[in-house]
């Protein structure tokens, strides 16, 4: 049974697909990655997904249950990192944690978890006294504690320093290893490049790309470009296969002293992808 099995999803508002049709399989074990700009209809689908908003039409399954219908023991299994969640400000961090773990069957203890999110230096400290990314990383821990099989996580290191981001993609690693599937929502496309086995890029309400980082940038990417000079003028072609452009220029004697072949990155993909798509 795969983690996530979604088919045909759609999610409309006032007659406008805010989702348009998506289908979305996310293996257990897997560290999964929605990119796409605002609006484009991500964090409805994860909202859906997470059981927290009604679709219009299609079939969702996470963990094997509806998550339109699922119960409070299927919630346990879950844990959700949300973009800006609310903070017991009156809180210790060390109470906050202990207390939200209370809602979950075989939580990990406070301690652990402060000291994985790297604030065990702040765990008697007040929430409301902490920096936006200590706050940030109190959400994550709030998301950990109850040992979910599955994490979803919306723009997690918004706010963090860059040594605080590779700390945390160290945390994900980790729990992702220890068998926790991940579905990680980002802008940053650095991140999704580290920590993703596979990503999709959002657009317009539907999946317009979907593969590994390297399928979608990089040396696996789909099209090379080729370029070179012929007759004192620039040629480019863009293909799948650059071995055959190059036997061919070869056979017709062209100056291959000019040549170059480039891969887009997976930045360059995005973009591409999402002008395509507005």
């Amino acid at each position: 049974m795969e983690a996530i099995e979604v088919t045909g999803l759609r999610k409309t508002y006032g007659g406008q697909d805010a989702v348009a049709g998506i289908d979305l399989v996310v293996a257990r074990g897997e560290i999964f990655s929605l990119l796409g700009p605002n609006g484009a209809g991500k964090t409805t689908t994860v909202e859906i997904l997470e059981g927290h908003r009604r679709r219009t039409a299609g079939d969702v399954r996470v963990l094997g249950e509806d998550p339109g219908t699922a119960g409070s023991a299927w919630r346990t299994r879950i844990g959700i990192v949300l973009q800006d969640a609310d903070d017991a400000a009156d809180l210790t961090v060390r109470e906050m944690v202990r207390h939200i773990g209370g809602f979950y069957p075989e939580p990990r203890t406070a301690d652990e978890v402060i000291e994985l999110v790297g604030l065990s230096a702040k765990r008697n400290s007040k929430i409301r006294t902490l920096s936006g990314g200590q706050r940030r990383r109190v959400d994550v821990a709030l998301g950990i504690v109850g040992r979910p099989e599955l994490l979803f996580l919306d723009e997690p290191t918004t706010g963090f320093d860059p040594e605080a981001r590779r700390q945390f993609w160290d945390l994900i690693r980790t729990l992702a290893a220890d068998g926790t599937t991940i579905v990680l929502t980002t802008h940053y496309l650095d991140e999704a490049e580290a920590l993703a086995d596979r990503l999709a890029v959002v657009s317009a309400g539907r999946i317009v790309a979907e593969g590994t980082p390297t399928t979608l940038g990089g040396r696996g990417a789909a099209e090379a470009r080729v370029s070179w000079t012929e007759n004192g003028a620039v040629r480019v072609e863009q293909v799948a296969d650059p071995s055959d452009l190059i036997r061919h220029l070869v056979a017709s004697g062209a100056d291959l002293s000019t040549l170059t072949i480039t891969r887009p990155t997976l930045e360059d993909t995005y973009l591409n992808l999402i002008g395509a798509t507005r």
